[in-house]
């Protein structure tokens, strides 16, 4: 049985450093079954729906959740690492830890941006909120 990994990215280089993880971990542990997962924070305003349709912003939210997905996907495949893509739209945090739930993820994976004191005061902590809502392990791949 192999392990099935929730690789949560958001095209940025921590996200890469995740990536890499998990291709270390299928160096050691063999097969893997990623999940890979990017999700787009929702547009809240109604104001906006005024002006874009349903479809319009359901498209925006596929192109921009593709562009985030690239880097990891392009990665796994040149490592010959399978994996089936997700887009979310939502709060990050519960859609992670809700989609590691849905595909019976054994472990979360995900970069940290690394922020600390005003910065993370101010911004929050996807990762902490994650690790606290997840019924799964999390590892966070910190910055270097």
């Amino acid at each position: 049985m192999s392990m099935r990994i929730l690789l949560a990215v958001d095209g940025s280089a921590c996200a890469m450093r995740a990536v890499k993880h998990v291709l270390r971990l299928r160096e050691l542990l063999g097969a893997l079954e990623v999940h890979l997962l990017n999700v787009q924070v929702p547009v809240e305003s109604g104001h906006v729906r005024w002006f874009v349709s349903h479809e319009q912003l359901e498209n925006y939210y596929r192109e921009e959740g593709l562009a985030a997905l690239q880097p990891a996907k392009a990665a796994l495949e040149a490592a010959g690492q399978p994996y089936s893509p997700h887009i979310a739209v939502g709060h990050t945090a519960s859609s992670i830890a809700h989609y590691a739930s849905e595909v019976g993820a054994h472990q979360v994976v995900m970069g940290s941006h690394g922020r600390s004191g005003l910065g993370r005061a101010l911004l929050g902590s996807v990762t902490s909120e994650v690790i606290r809502l997840s019924q799964v392990p999390v590892t966070v791949v910190s910055h270097e």
